[in-house]
């Protein structure tokens, strides 16, 4: 359960009230500390995640069934999109692990579902995107083929440079990089520099850069 107040005492009060506890039988996360703004303004209440850890176990065991059951259900929403489509493809794969979506697929149309310079495939990733997010709330990593994978190395290689930017410069931008590149690169860097600000900009044209600086921020 979530709960939310102006200061995170209030918030472990409220759940400690809900479960009807002391405190420190409760496993909480904090998913959000509470900010005063700016002259009264973008205030933000603490809001924290609480279980109750004698109903852990239990708990443990309904998300692994809840998984199972969303796998099975993705795997069978997929085999049903593309059996209605005039692609000969089929499911290879559909699983979940860190709140993150796998899916494959291949088949004698997989070059045709990839499409050139990938627009098939980005449009679909786009969908299924939408899809998983908002009836799981998880991320999604589709692969067509080796399709994923070769995007993938691709990205690694064009790093290269930029983490040289960052060795000589202290910091460095990437080019601007389309859905699941933008991710792949974000990780990598922050793999590699897990002392230094790395995230993700919005530029004015909606397309997405990944930014490496010196300090945290």
């Amino acid at each position: 359960m979530k709960f939310s107040a102006p200061t995170l005492d209030e918030a472990y009060k409220k759940a400690s009230k809900e479960f009807t506890c002391s405190i420190v039988e409760l496993e909480i996360e904090v998913i959000q500390n509470p900010s005063s703004g700016f002259l009264g303004m973008f205030s933000k209440d603490a809001i924290i995640k609480v279980l109750n850890k004698g109903e852990q176990k239990i708990v443990q065991e309904d998300s692994s069934k809840n998984v199972l059951d969303a796998e099975q259900e993705i795997k069978s929403g997929m085999e049903k999109l593309l059996k209605s489509s005039c692609y000969d493809l089929n499911v290879v794969k559909a699983s979940i692990e860190n709140e993150n979506v796998y899916i494959k697929i291949d088949g004698n149309d997989a070059a045709l579902m990839i499409g050139k310079e990938g627009y098939r495939y980005k449009a679909l990733s786009y969908i299924l995107h939408n899809w998983i997010k908002m009836k799981y709330d998880m991320t999604l990593s589709l692969e067509i083929a080796e399709f994923l994978k070769n995007q993938k190395e691709n990205v690694l290689n064009y790093l290269v440079n930029i983490k040289q930017r960052v060795s000589e410069q202290g910091k460095a931008q990437t080019k601007p990089l389309d859905g699941i590149l933008v991710k792949i690169a974000l990780e990598e860097l922050r793999r590699v520099y897990p002392d230094m600000y790395v995230a993700i900009k919005t530029l004015r044209d909606g397309r997405k850069v990944v930014v490496v600086n010196e300090h945290r921020k």
